[in-house]
């Protein structure tokens, strides 16, 4: 979002307030111009066909020419409302992205209510998988995005770390929930291009590493490939809910280090106490059993537990 206040940014023209357009326009600071005749149609117009346009076809057919195409208005008419194509994918996320669900309910302990911000952010993804393919240019500025943030926060608000420190933490754990939705969608277009069955394509996987790795030279795949698991079926979401789950456990022992007045550990060993797991374990036990209920009874290969969630409020 690079800019001197006069010129263009990647978020659009930067006016009087010194901020980009696009984040104007997402917390309605932005005056329609005074010049002209009246614009027929509006943002939230322009912003809703883009989002139908990349939610049927994908980010990449979503121009300002078909947008205004779909609208049946001229290309240069959405010029009016939106500075550029980068701006109006800024809005089309802050409009998919939507408000945070509501708070958990008092007395939820930080690992259930963090756990819950990670699955809730993982549907919006899923649900919109076209926002993968828009590059991060910058942290949560529009309204959506930072009530988010601002959620995620308030889950760590008791745990005893310090602001740089949930910082990192929502970092981390928003990160994984994003590189996660991205793994499983690239994989899922892979399985689908293919055109058989997922669990054909993980088993035909699995017989050419068979044929093709040596055990002398691969020992410690030879002994997952003699495991079978390759084979096996998952139970639905299952790769997502373990790698969370792990991540919260780190959390976890740096609270519990927090906790008893420790300082960073710069090894990454932590202490006897710390390597042992401990720090909110009765709530990590707590989240690992809604982990698992949420898992589902639906079955599927180990492909990463890849799956398509309609609905639901994020």
């Amino acid at each position: 979002m690079a800019g001197d206040g006069r010129g263009r940014g990647p978020g659009g023209a930067r006016t009087g307030t010194g901020l980009p357009a696009s984040i104007e326009a997402a917390w309605g600071l932005r005056e329609r111009p005074g010049k002209g005749p009246k614009p027929g149609i509006g943002i939230e117009r322009i912003v809703a066909a883009a989002v139908a346009l990349a939610s049927a076809e994908g980010i990449g057919a979503v121009s300002m020419g078909r947008v205004a195409k779909e609208l049946g208005v001229s290309t240069m008419s959405l010029y009016r409302y939106v500075a550029a194509k980068d701006e109006l994918y800024i809005l089309m996320q802050e409009e998919a992205v939507g408000l945070p669900p509501a708070p958990p309910p008092p007395g939820t302990g930080w690992r259930e209510a963090l756990a819950a911000w990670a699955r809730a952010q993982r549907e919006v993804f899923h649900r919109n998988l076209w926002m993968l393919r828009i590059p991060i240019s910058g942290p949560p500025a529009t309204p959506n995005s930072v009530a988010w943030w601002d959620r995620g926060l308030a889950a760590l608000a008791d745990t005893g770390l310090d602001e740089a420190e949930k910082i990192s933490v929502i970092l981390l754990v928003g990160g994984f929930v994003r590189n996660e939705a991205m793994l499983m969608a690239d994989l899922d277009a892979a399985i689908a291009a293919s055109g058989e069955p997922p669990e054909a394509v993980m088993r035909h996987y699995a017989q050419t590493l068979e044929r093709l790795a040596d055990p002398q030279r691969y020992p410690a795949l030879a002994r997952l490939l003699e495991s079978k698991v390759m084979y096996e079926p998952d139970t639905q979401d299952f790769d997502f809910l373990f790698g969370l789950e792990r991540l919260l456990d780190g959390v976890g022992v740096l609270i519990g280090r927090r906790a008893r007045g420790g300082g960073e550990a710069c090894d990454g060993r932590g202490d006897g106490a710390d390597r042992a797991g401990r720090g909110d374990g009765a709530d990590r036990g707590k989240a690992d059993r809604a982990g698992a209920d949420r898992a589902g009874v639906n079955r599927g290969p180990r492909r990463g537990g890849a799956v398509h969630e309609e609905g639901g409020a994020a």
